[in-house]
């Protein structure tokens, strides 16, 4: 039975990738360190036409990675995430930018991600999403621009 499942599982395998060579948006996502085929396939599916989003923003918004916001009168506190957006897209951007860090993949990435954790002394927890968030703002330049990722260096 076990036989009979692996089986299944690597033609399962298979036609996720040959799905995801047909896509060019999914080619484009493929080329970010810790981002694979179904991931790239799940963000696209998640974000869907990039041109309903006019600026980055709007894309983390929908995500559910920008801060919550509580106001009264004069006073204004910016909290951890809203969590109001898309779980899946927020799960798969978050999961890709950790995958990405923690195997050293992206030194860009990286470089944010340690100096969250070392010089400002945030949560493990807290620097991972806010390296999602980075990923998330690349995803959208990358996929209005329709050019591969490249981040800065130095």
């Amino acid at each position: 039975m076990v036989d009979e499942l692996t089986e299944k599982i690597e033609s399962l395998s298979d036609e996720i990738k040959a799905r995801a060579a047909e896509i060019s948006d999914v080619q484009l996502l493929e080329t970010i360190p810790g981002v694979g085929a179904l991931t790239a396939l799940q963000i696209y599916a998640e974000i869907g036409e990039i041109e309903r989003f006019e600026r980055a923003a709007e894309l983390v918004s929908y995500a559910g990675l920008d801060p919550s916001v509580r106001e009264s009168a004069d006073s204004r506190t910016e909290g951890s995430i809203s969590k109001e957006g898309d779980k899946y897209l927020r799960a798969a951007v978050v999961q890709g930018a950790w995958r990405a860090v923690h195997n050293g993949q992206d030194p860009y990435l990286g470089e944010f991600y340690h100096r969250l954790r070392d010089q400002k002394n945030k949560p493990e927890k807290v620097a991972r999403v806010a390296a999602g968030r980075k990923l998330l703002v690349s995803i959208f330049h990358m996929l209005s621009k329709e050019e591969e990722y490249n981040p800065p260096t130095g």
